[in-house]
């Protein structure tokens, strides 16, 4: 762990990439919009890079609680998210089969609503290609919310969340790179979108975790 807040697992280049990344301070030195949009705290990138792990989590930017202990999903979401995946926290935090890498590596602040901002502009042209890049072992990617979707699916993605995780089949039944499974964002938010779709209980959540069983060595899934 790096800086107390960036777990690397694996050889060069993933060793060097990630040093590079634990001192990364673009968004506080050269704000892509200016002096007055710095973030207003140090940084503190929260990332887990691996040269073994086949599952990729790429969700959206640590919350104030990750900030502050360092590690990835370590709030109410990150439960969420391990009662839909099936794991154990240790299996959650073990680099080696999984890597967590949000679309903004450090806490964005607050809007003036008390609401996390995005994920800061300048991180993912900076350093998404170069990650995706230094992990070709990568399986499957768990794409979190709208940012890490617009990334990651880009044109093929549909108009609204909701819709894109709708039609998971269209990205998770692929033969050309990494298979994308999209999800809701795990945010005490979203219990309403939860209960008005059942169909992602339903359809989407036994899929999720057949994928994770079988990239954690637990059975066999195509």
């Amino acid at each position: 762990m790096a800086g107390g807040s960036l777990v690397v697992t694996g050889p060069d280049p993933i060793g060097e990439l990630g040093a590079s990344i634990s001192h990364c301070r673009i968004c506080r030195d050269c704000p892509a919009k200016g002096e007055a949009d710095r973030l207003p705290h140090e940084p503190r990138p929260v990332v887990a890079l691996s040269s073994t792990a086949r599952l990729l989590i790429a969700g959206q930017a640590p919350g104030l609680r990750v900030h502050e202990s360092g590690l990835p999903f370590n709030d109410a979401s990150g439960n969420r998210l391990r009662e839909w995946m099936g794991v154990t926290r240790d299996e959650f935090y073990d680099a080696s089969r999984i890597a967590i890498v949000p679309m903004g590596f450090c806490f964005p602040g607050y809007d003036d609503k008390g609401s996390d901002l995005p994920p800061r502009r300048e991180c993912a042209p900076a350093w998404r290609g170069r990650v995706m890049a230094a992990m070709p072992q990568i399986d499957t990617v768990l794409v979190i919310g709208q940012y890490a979707a617009a990334w990651h699916l880009g044109p093929r993605r549909k108009g609204s969340v909701t819709d894109t995780v709708k039609n998971w089949r269209e990205y998770f039944l692929v033969n050309d790179g990494p298979r994308i499974l999209p999800l809701p964002h795990p945010s005490w938010r979203n219990t309403a979108w939860l209960k008005n779709n059942p169909w992602f209980d339903a359809d989407v959540l036994p899929v999720l975790r057949r994928v994770v069983d079988s990239l954690m060595g637990r059975t066999n899934f195509g």
